[in-house]
């Protein structure tokens, strides 16, 4: 079944089920969306250099909390770590590291946010280091009695179940539900053009952006007057913001974008490599091509207790039938690649799709080496084409349905959901 336009452009271009969704709307409200953080073991030690924190916020997305929590303890954000970014609109505990040596933890007071400090520890928590997350959802506005809805949930759940899981395409959130624009800024930094990646980062907007930001962006685009876009730019920009302050004052392009946090310019790589790999996975399953089973050319990643391992395994026709018994035992993942500078391709059909992609996109891997800004050049990666879950119940309420399950970290809930929802209008998740 073909996705709608609004996925096409993040690269997700089919559903892996064919029964009618449920519709519906997500976040109606901060509580529909509640996340918990299942975090790895963090090692405890009184001498520890990091305060190691919960934090249960409703309301705030990861990188605006991380930096208000710097501010309040007047410190540069770069001191505090976390496992993994979370969504605005929904209430989530995650854990945080904040670099203290020989000094307390203050007692930090913002609104909407719950801290208990946890201990202390030699340890930074840095990207990825969580085995997943606890997901509570409530899709509302569904238009369908509660009969229907539980049958349509079950037929999708009972195909999705018998695949063994569903596609692990990188969540809208990640290119920006409202307004795609990271990996279209990450493709033109790849490429060098950083005075393109700025003007698509201020200007870049659609209707589905709010009034005051779209109105914004469209006038900056007609004037390109960076002075008088410090008066009209909502206060609530506050990245663009940032940048029209060092344009103001007379910085070029690339250093303009560097006044960002590292983790955002990080983020405008990985999104445009996210939209790649949604193309490759689309492809694979357009073609008639199994995701929870490996065939000639693919490579395979094994499975360990936290998730995936480091070595790769290519398929050959000796080795096939013993890695899909891997596969069938939860022990290893048919995978596609991340590209970047070093990402291993696969061969056969699968080998085909990727350097297909990679020429459509007209991409040398060493564009992801960039010496403007080092550190967000990319070596890739190979990463599970089907994502599992656990622990998935629901329940039909009034005109809306109630869903829990378990993620294994990487995965987005958004792309298990839109399987059940099937929504035309991108913000309905």
């Amino acid at each position: 079944m073909d996705a709608f336009p609004d996925e096409k452009l993040l690269g997700i271009e089919v559903f892996y089920t064919d029964e009618p969704g449920i519709g519906g709307r997500l976040r109606s409200r901060p509580e529909d969306f509640i996340v918990e953080e299942v975090p790895k073991d963090i090692p405890e030690d009184p001498d520890g250099d990091y305060a190691i924190i919960e934090v249960r916020s409703r309301n705030w997305e990861t990188n605006l909390l991380v930096r208000e929590i710097a501010r309040r303890l007047r410190i540069s954000r770069d001191r505090i770590g976390f496992a993994g970014t979370k969504d605005r609109r929904a209430i989530t505990t995650q854990y945080l590291s904040i670099y203290l040596p020989k000094e307390d933890l203050q007692e930090i007071r913002i609104k909407d946010v719950d801290i208990r400090f946890i201990c202390r520890s030699k340890k930074r928590i840095g990207i990825g280091d969580l085995i997943g997350n606890r997901f509570s959802v409530v899709i509302r506005e569904i238009g369908l009695d509660g009969k229907e809805a539980e049958r349509r949930v079950k037929i999708i759940e009972e195909s999705l179940r018998e695949e063994g899981g569903f596609p692990n395409f990188y969540g809208f959130q990640r290119f920006g539900s409202l307004r795609p624009v990271t990996h279209l800024v990450g493709k033109e930094i790849i490429r060098g053009n950083f005075d393109k990646a700025v003007n698509l980062y201020l200007a870049f907007t659609t209707e589905k952006e709010d009034k005051m930001s779209r109105e914004a962006r469209l006038r900056f685009s007609r004037e390109r007057d960076v002075t008088k876009a410090l008066l009209y730019f909502p206060k609530h920009l506050s990245f663009e913001i940032a940048i029209l302050n060092e344009l103001v004052k007379g910085k070029e392009p690339l250093d303009a974008l560097q006044s960002l946090p590292k983790n955002l310019l990080v983020m405008f790589v990985c999104a445009y490599q996210s939209y790649l790999f949604n193309r490759i996975l689309s492809s694979r399953i357009k073609r008639g091509l199994p995701l929870n089973e490996a065939v000639e050319g693919d490579i395979v990643i094994p499975l360990g207790r936290y998730g995936e391992e480091k070595e790769l395994i290519p398929v050959t026709s000796r080795n096939m039938e013993k890695v899909n018994r891997m596969i069938k035992l939860g022990k290893a993942v048919v995978s596609g690649a991340v590209i970047g500078y070093d990402t291993f391709l696969a061969d056969g059909e699968m080998g085909e799709i990727e350097r297909k992609i990679m020429e459509e996109e007209k991409l040398d891997p060493r564009d992801f080496i960039i010496p403007e800004i080092p550190f967000i050049s990319s070596k890739g990666g190979r990463r599970a084409l089907l994502s599992k879950y656990r622990d998935f119940s629901y329940q039909s309420l009034d005109d809306s349905v109630k869903m829990e399950f378990f993620l294994w970290k990487g995965a987005y809930a958004t792309s298990l959901l839109r399987e059940f929802m099937k929504c035309e209008d991108i913000r309905c998740y």
